[in-house]
């Protein structure tokens, strides 16, 4: 049975895109992307303005998840094509190259490790850290945490977080999130313009807050479901991080195609250099990753991973806020 490095070594294969294929992904999303905004701006009925919304939702999270993977050198690397259309869909998405590399390849290399997987990630504590942080540290962690901030990615995770803060950080180092804030904010304003109050509606906030929202909640499941493992510094390896600490969270084939199969996460998180259009290969040639720990988007499964809040040191698992202080 593979285990550890050798489980690592044996995705290595499939590290290996190919062009043509990358590039179909990426025009026909754009293709679903353009009838989408069509729809919204052209088709009269508020029923069909609002379908169309869900639609180009649905597939800016594909594209999302097309970009990442491309930040990660796993598609299109040395396209200048590519290049210019992720700078600009990253600006558009508020979600600008520099932040979003710096933070997300820092969640990859500490993912679930207690006290320094905060950045680029939801916030972990222990229990026994939060019982005796100040009450306002408490509230800011419950509130970051939180169903409806988590809901609310738009503002607090993408508006915000990879934007603002960034700016306050670090203004040299991060100058493209202006670009972005200046980008979006004139992509509205046009749309406003252009169409008028249903435009603005459906055009821009309907699928910004449903793509980002579900984006947030997606990075937040897929590292916090309830047999998640969290461990202490000297104690963390990749491998196991990738295969404990990252959830598989199943899907339909509609949402595997609308977000990328970024439901293969275990998988992603062991080798990011496979393309996403391979991970079902290599789920399907080796057995060991479909052990993996699950989840899914219905309803039960929803709730049980928003009710995690903190790291049980001493039962090695997540509780919530009625055990926090059984």
């Amino acid at each position: 049975m593979l285990q550890g490095k050798d489980l690592i070594l044996a995705t290595r294969k499939f590290a290996t895109e190919y062009r043509g294929r990358s590039w179909w992904h990426v025009i026909i999303t754009l293709v679903v992307l353009a009838a989408g905004y069509t729809g919204v701006f052209l088709v009269n009925p508020i029923w069909a303005k609002v379908i169309c919304g869900l639609l180009v939702a649905l597939t800016l999270g594909r594209m999302f998840v097309i970009y990442h993977d491309y930040l990660h050198q796993s598609i299109l690397q040395h396209s200048k094509a590519a290049r210019g259309l992720f700078t600009v869909f990253g600006w558009y998405m508020l979600a600008p190259v520099s932040i979003w590399e710096r933070s997300h390849n820092y969640h990859h290399a500490h993912n679930s490790k207690l006290y320094t997987s905060s950045i680029g990630s939801f916030p972990i504590v222990t229990k026994e850290k939060y019982l005796a942080s100040p009450r306002g540290e408490r509230t800011v962690y419950m509130f970051i945490r939180h169903p409806i901030t988590i809901g609310m990615g738009y503002i607090f995770m993408f508006l915000y977080g990879m934007c603002i803060r960034s700016l306050v950080s670090n203004t040299g180092k991060h100058w493209d999130s202006i670009v972005a804030l200046v980008f979006h904010i004139a992509i509205g304003t046009g749309i406003f313009l252009l169409s008028g109050w249903a435009g603005l509606v459906f055009g821009f906030f309907v699928p910004f807050f449903v793509s980002l929202g579900l984006g947030s909640y997606l990075f937040y499941a897929q590292h916090n479901f309830p047999d998640v493992k969290f461990a202490e510094k000297d104690g963390w390896t990749y491998h196991d991080a990738a295969l404990s600490s990252s959830s598989h969270m199943r899907m339909s084939w509609v949402m595997r195609w609308f977000l990328a199969n970024i439901g293969y996460h275990h998988i992603h998180h062991l080798n990011p250099r496979i393309p996403f259009y391979r991970l079902p290969e290599v789920y399907k040639a080796i057995p060991e990753l479909r052990l993996a720990k699950t989840t899914s988007l219905l309803p039960w499964d929803v709730l049980k991973c928003l009710r995690l809040k903190v790291w049980d040191s001493a039962k090695q698992r997540m509780v919530g806020r009625r055990e926090i202080y059984a």
